[in-house]
């Protein structure tokens, strides 16, 4: 269980895990183009374009789903001229974010996605033993406050998540339709 009064230095702001899911894109290159709306002192803001190439195609993803790459395995594979793009990029993004599961990993990465389901604006988390993470979203759902904004709470035991997210301390992703 995580501190509730851990200290977020360092968040990442992740759009275009899926090249064809488009605000998070658009946000992200906003948000590099003129980052100060999600600046705030002592807190590093860090927007960043996840899968480039399946943006540029408007495709979701060139050789395999980025999102679901950030195992063990693929993180630690051999770079070979063959190697998946998407593996590839994700071994960069656990470089610059990560390394997975450590210390140095970024506190926070919200990872903004599209979907076609009646979800609404929907907050995904991993673990419900996270305090920082429950209250943080306690706290949005009050900001958002009256509209709705609901939970998806994906937790499973054994299951080790292979998503963009999974890099930081407190993942969190968020879709919008």
């Amino acid at each position: 269980m995580s501190s509730p009064c851990a200290r977020v230095r360092r968040v990442g702001l992740f759009g275009g895990t899926h090249g064809n899911e488009l605000s998070g894109v658009l946000l992200v290159r906003h948000w590099q183009q003129d980052g100060a709306e999600i600046q705030r002192p002592g807190v590093e803001v860090k927007p960043f374009l996840t899968n480039p190439r399946a943006v540029e195609r408007c495709t979701r993803y060139i050789d395999c789903d980025l999102n679901r790459v950030f195992d063990p395995e693929s993180l630690g594979r051999p770079v070979v001229e063959d190697i998946p793009y998407e593996v590839r990029r994700a071994q960069e993004i656990n470089h610059i974010f990560g390394p997975k599961g450590s210390d140095d990993a970024y506190d926070l990465i919200f990872d903004l996605h599209n979907t076609t389901s009646n979800m609404g604006g929907t907050i995904i988390l991993e673990n419900s033993r996270d305090d920082f993470t429950i209250q943080m979203v306690h706290y949005i759902k009050n900001a958002l406050a009256p509209e709705p904004c609901p939970v998806l709470l994906i937790e499973h035991p054994s299951l080790k998540y292979a998503t963009t997210r999974s890099v930081a301390k407190h993942p969190v992703g968020k879709y919008q339709i």
